[in-house]
């Protein structure tokens, strides 16, 4: 596995490709909530690609929000969700965090990938919230 932080604007559509494949055509997510004022390389927020055998097959994204590094738009190509690659996508996401000298971070994580966060040692908010008529908790995690 391969990750990069991207900055080209062809990596930030192979982001986009994953992003419309995952969020879009899979959950049914509008368009018109799946991106926002974030996804340009000039907004101030960090998109990373990961790759396996050469081939984008996950992709994320942090921006700070209230000193806390808000982890978005985290998504997998069906075929390798199986394989660590999330991890890896949550860690480097992490790491981008510590980086910028941030010591927490939160996600609105969909409830059905709540497990997977717990064990990445996330904390989930009790409160179900929708976005995009799809169920979330809000979990948060202090960085070491």
């Amino acid at each position: 596995m391969n990750i990069k932080r991207i900055v080209t604007e062809d990596e930030l559509k192979e982001a986009f490709a994953i992003r419309k494949e995952v969020f879009i055509d899979e959950q049914g997510t509008p368009d018109d909530e799946e991106y926002d004022a974030y996804d340009n390389l000039e907004a101030d927020c960090t998109h990373i690609l990961i790759y396996q055998d050469g081939k984008a097959v996950g992709t994320g994204r942090i921006r700070t929000v209230e000193g806390t590094g808000k982890l978005e738009r985290i998504c997998i190509r069906e075929p390798f969700r199986k394989g660590g690659v999330g991890r890896h996508i949550i860690q480097e996401l992490e790491d981008i965090a510590s980086e910028q000298g941030l010591s927490r971070v939160k996600l609105h994580g969909q409830t059905h990938a709540e497990g997977f966060y717990h064990k990445l040692g996330y904390v989930s908010e009790p409160e179900i919230f929708y976005e995009a008529d799809i169920p979330h908790k809000l979990m948060k995690k202090e960085l070491k």
